[in-house]
């Protein structure tokens, strides 16, 4: 493990001191920790991009953090990071995202905002990991490392001191670790090449649309072409897409080494006060990700197949939140409690973001019928 690596030696330790364990490091206990929990469990049922409408082939939030999980274990292998460390916080990065994928997140900030607050799927996580995982009898919530909770919080932007002054414990004008860095890019990597894949498979993209737009791809189907020219368009296309997820990743390994390198960095202080993250792509690997992003936002995420489930999923989760304001007695008991010590908005927004697109759907029901039935 190199110097910058984040050891459990130089951890800063849980909010609640533990003895330590006698074969497991503490990170490892972590992400046991995480994968246990039933907001890990739930995300089995929580919506990537595609809903089970289309088909149950395609990722859903928990495959894709398994798959997050394993492209960051290869690249923290190779750079010299904490293995440990980062794959318990590829595994929990999503922990906070509610049902319906983005689009919930949409109508959850939306709905938050008209109250003077907002909802943001990282600082969800720190609460479900603080305060709703209740499992342990001598401590609130999962007592996770102060570098996971870091890395919850961190992973994939900066907080303001000023504006998130509740945050002020992780160190929100310091760089996270190069295990926390990482996250944000694995976690593009994963999912913009699967949703190539899911895009195809749905039938909303066409292989002949992919390998016309997106350079990257283009590339390394050419290669695949030359090799492997008497073998079906499908396999080709798997092949290609390999090729392009090995590229990214490959560079990423690659440039953020020369970064390193060039920045002096020896130390985890050294990354803490760099002027920038390290962990980033070579320029020209980094416009073939924009252009990928730019092509999977405009013929996918916005794409018409899409938007009659976006907009639904925004519709249900408005109407499930306006009912419980309107009925916070119908909240189950401990929520019902909790309204009582926090804003009742807040209540609500934590209730149906800890629900699975499902459960979602069967509250909705349940409570709005009268909905259900003029549409």
């Amino acid at each position: 493990m190199q110097a910058y690596a984040l050891t459990q030696e130089k951890s800063r330790g849980r909010r609640y001191p533990e003895p330590g364990h006698a074969y497991r490091t503490d990170f490892q206990r972590d992400r046991d920790r995480v994968v246990h929990s039933r907001s890990f469990r739930r995300l089995e049922n929580k919506t990537q991009v595609f809903t089970r409408r289309y088909s149950d082939h395609f990722r859903n939030r928990l495959t894709h953090t398994i798959e997050v999980a394993q492209i960051s274990r290869t690249i923290a292998a190779e750079l010299g990071l904490n293995e440990d460390l980062v794959e318990a916080l590829a595994l929990v990065h999503d922990v906070g995202h509610p049902p319906f994928g983005h689009s919930g997140e949409k109508a959850l900030d939306a709905i938050m905002r008209r109250h003077g607050d907002l909802f943001d799927h990282n600082l969800h996580a720190l609460r479900i990991v603080e305060k709703f995982e209740q499992r342990y009898a001598d401590f609130p919530g999962m007592n996770l490392t102060f570098e996971v909770r870091e890395g919850i919080v961190k992973h994939s932007r900066d907080y303001s001191p000023a504006e998130f002054p509740q945050l002020a414990e992780y160190l929100l004008d310091q760089r996270p670790p190069l295990e926390a860095q990482l996250i944000d890019l694995t976690d593009e990597i994963a999912y913009s090449t699967a949703d190539l894949d899911d895009g195809v498979e749905a039938l909303i993209l066409t292989r002949e649309q992919v390998r016309e737009s997106v350079p990257i791809f283009a590339r390394s189907y050419n290669e695949v072409e030359q090799r492997y020219p008497q073998a079906s368009e499908k396999l080709k296309f798997n092949e290609a897409l390999k090729r392009v997820l090995d590229r990214m990743v490959s560079d990423l390994i690659d440039n953020t080494r020369a970064r390193i390198r060039a920045a002096g960095v020896e130390t985890v202080d050294d990354v803490r006060h760099h002027k920038q993250r390290l962990f980033a792509f070579s320029p020209d690997i980094d416009a073939d990700r924009r252009h990928l992003k730019d092509f999977l936002y405009k013929n996918l995420y916005y794409s018409p197949g899409l938007l009659g489930d976006k907009a639904t999923a925004e519709q249900t989760i408005t109407e499930l939140f306006q009912f419980f304001l309107s009925s916070p007695g119908d909240l189950p008991g401990g929520y019902h409690e909790k309204s009582e010590q926090e804003p009742l908005h807040r209540v609500v927004c934590d209730y149906i973001a800890g629900m699975t697109d499902s459960y979602v759907q069967q509250q909705h029901r349940k409570f709005l019928r009268h909905v259900d039935a003029s549409q």
